[in-house]
């Protein structure tokens, strides 16, 4: 018997959705993996905690611009160094970003293993879901595609389905044979299928090794290979970050890995799984992880002889209060609240389009808009005045800006402020404050080790975000 230890696995995780289902708390400017849905840890950390330990390499993170000091950031809160992050110009679907990661991978190791893993799912015993993946291994190393197929509960019509050979009769967690790949059902179909026993959920979760998912790219979407190879080859360095080259990336085709490889692939094995997972799809999957006795709740909230209910509060100074309730989400954010039927949670997504063609900002923009620097909400606006709430990073600079249209009063509540207006630099304590005519060449920054906190008053004809003549920027952003 060999004592050689197996190779290590580069976790894969994809980082770029939107989640709308799970709209007002997840949207476009701030999705549903760095929200804490279910725990103390955002869901793309809980992901990274996952897939870390002696069996797994640093990760390898697939998102986009407007996510990437977020990925960082929450990445160094959950004590996780990074590995390679690769920045995708437009979202091109999963197919692209697998080959992607796989082709970057492929330039140190081709026989590396890499587990490719949405980052926004839930599963509860991490452990086991470990040992799942370890079992896994022979097999991608024997040049088969592994997918993970979970054990249904109930008859899901949100989810596709894996149809195995036979039946898994106790659910150990090795590798079975596939016999193909089925679109998500309506409700009958569900029903049959959870009661024939060989059929389970596609988790959308993959290990293979890179030289076998390259071959299968080659075999099966042979189209995909000239446009991402040149985004990967001619991709550029920004920060640490790893940028796509845009114009070759724009070139893929936007499309599944489901439907470009897996559905077409002969060499696919599954690895059963029963010890529990979520997606969370919608509302009613939150509820699902989160009830207690009929009752899920998060937040400063009171329910009275409320049943099958979920009642979120995502601001502890908006208490919510559901009386006599059965069958309802309610979820309550500082600038929109939600209320629905459970049983239509699959709804708010159209709900979110009909607020985008209205051309509603709650649709898609977050109360609290994430920087690298830190973060900001508005907390009054008149039209002629916004007051802002900025919190700085400690270390964290702000950009060297000058407005157009506006002047600044910055009153700081908590640490202290470097301020730097024209030719003048001072330090900015609390309770005191600082003028910035309009004009002004001015940046802010945060020399201390907590975070620093100010109240911001904007005067003039025009305060929106775009009013920005940057001249300087430790971020490199345009």
């Amino acid at each position: 018997m060999s004592d050689q230890k197996p190779p290590q696995i580069t976790p894969v995780l994809l980082c770029g959705g939107s989640g709308t289902r799970l709209w007002p708390l997840s949207r476009k400017s701030y999705p549903k993996q760095f929200s804490k849905l279910t725990g103390d840890e955002s869901l793309f950390q809980a992901s990274a905690h996952r897939l870390s330990g002696p069996e797994y390499a640093a990760p390898l993170v697939i998102t986009n611009s407007d996510f990437r000091f977020i990925v960082t950031e929450q990445m160094a809160e959950a004590g996780i160094d990074p590995g390679t992050i690769l920045i995708e110009p437009e979202g091109r679907n999963t197919a692209p970003a697998v080959l992607a990661a796989a082709l970057h991978l492929h330039a140190q190791n081709p026989e590396a293993l890499m587990l490719v893993a949405p980052s926004d799912h839930v599963v509860p015993d991490a452990e086991a879901f470990r040992v799942a993946v370890l079992a896994g291994v022979p097999a991608a190393q024997d040049g088969q595609l592994v997918t993970f197929g979970i054990k249904p509960t109930r008859p899901e019509t949100g989810y596709g389905y894996l149809e195995l050979t036979d039946a898994p009769e106790d659910f150990t967690t090795e590798p079975m044979a596939l016999s193909r790949f089925v679109e998500k059902p309506d409700a009958a179909r569900a029903a049959e299928m959870l009661a024939a026993g060989n059929f389970l959920w596609n988790a959308g979760i993959f290990l293979f090794s890179v030289r076998s998912i390259l071959q299968a790219f080659r075999q099966h979407a042979p189209a995909l290979l000239s446009p991402v190879e040149a985004a990967v080859t001619t991709a550029k360095v920004d920060l640490g970050f790893l940028r796509l080259a845009p114009e070759a990336w724009a070139q893929a085709e936007d499309i599944s890995i489901d439907y470009a490889v897996m559905e077409r692939a002969d060499n696919l094995s599954v690895i059963p799984f029963a010890a529990g997972w979520s997606d969370l799809g919608d509302w009613d999957a939150v509820w699902r992880e989160s009830v207690q006795d009929g009752q899920g709740s998060n937040g400063p909230v009171t329910a009275l002889d409320c049943e099958n209910t979920l009642l979120r509060s995502e601001d502890e100074g908006l208490e919510l209060v559901g009386i006599g309730l059965k069958d309802i989400v309610a979820v309550a954010m500082p600038d929109a609240v939600l209320v629905a039927d459970r049983n239509r949670a699959q709804e708010v997504k159209i709900a979110v389009e009909t607020l985008k063609e209205r051309q509603v900002p709650q649709a898609t923009m977050f109360p609290k808009d994430h920087r690298p620097w830190g973060w900001f909400e508005s907390l009054a606006m008149g039209d002629r005045f916004q007051v802002k709430r900025i919190v700085v990073h400690p270390g964290a600079a702000l950009s060297l800006q000058s407005h157009h249209h506006r002047a600044e009063h910055w009153i700081v509540v908590e640490g202290t402020a470097k301020v730097t207006i024209d030719e003048t630099e001072q330090l900015v304590t609390e309770n005191q404050s600082v003028y910035i005519p309009l004009g002004a060449v001015h940046r802010m920054e945060n020399p201390g080790k907590l975070p620093m906190v100010l109240i911001e008053v904007q005067t003039g004809a025009y305060l929106g975000e775009d009013d920005i003549v940057r001249y300087e920027d430790v971020y490199a952003r345009k």
